[in-house]
C-alpha cells in the first residue's frame, strides 16, 4: 500500500520558518488530495490545510491562515508545507495524508484520508 514520508520537522525559535515535504517510495502522488494535520499532546489530530490533486484548490485552518503554504510539485513527486512565523501553539507531530478521491477540490476532514504517514515532529520554543 502506499506509505508516506514527512521530512523537515525540527527544533525552531517563534517567528521562525520550517519547510516540511512529504512523498512516497515507488508511487505518485499526482492522483492524491493531499493533507497536511498535526496533533499536539493531549489534544486531537485536526488538519492544517490541504490541496487538491491538480494544486488547484486549497484550504487552510484559520491558525494557520497567512502563514502557512501548501504547495504540491508533480514532477517531484512532493507535497510541501512552508510554514512561516511559527508559534509555540505550532508545536505538533505534523502529519501527510493521502485521499482517494475524485473531487476537484480538497478536505482537510481526517476521516475521509485513505493513507498516513507517521510524522514529524516540529518544536517551536524559545
Amino acid at each position: 500500500q502506499l506509505q508516506l514520508v514527512e521530512s523537515g520537522g525540527g527544533l525552531v525559535q517563534p517567528g521562525g520558518s520550517l519547510r516540511l515535504s512529504c512523498t512516497a517510495n515507488g508511487y505518485t502522488l499526482d492522483t492524491y488530495a493531499m493533507g497536511w494535520f498535526r496533533q499536539a499532546p493531549g489534544k486531537e489530530r485536526e488538519g492544517v490545510s490541504c490541496i487538491s490533486i491538480s494544486g488547484g484548490s486549497t484550504n487552510y485552518a484559520d491558525s494557520v491562515k497567512g502563514r502557512f503554504t501548501i504547495s504540491r510539485d508533480n514532477a517531484k513527486n512532493t507535497v510541501y508545507l512552508q510554514m512561516n512565523n511559527l508559534k509555540p501553539g505550532d508545536t505538533a507531530i505534523y502529519t501527510c495524508a493521502a485521499d482517494v478521491t475524485l473531487r476537484a477540490d480538497c478536505t482537510m476532514t481526517r476521516e475521509k484520508y485513505d493513507y498516513w504517514g507517521q510524522g514529524t515532529q516540529v518544536t517551536v520554543s524559545s
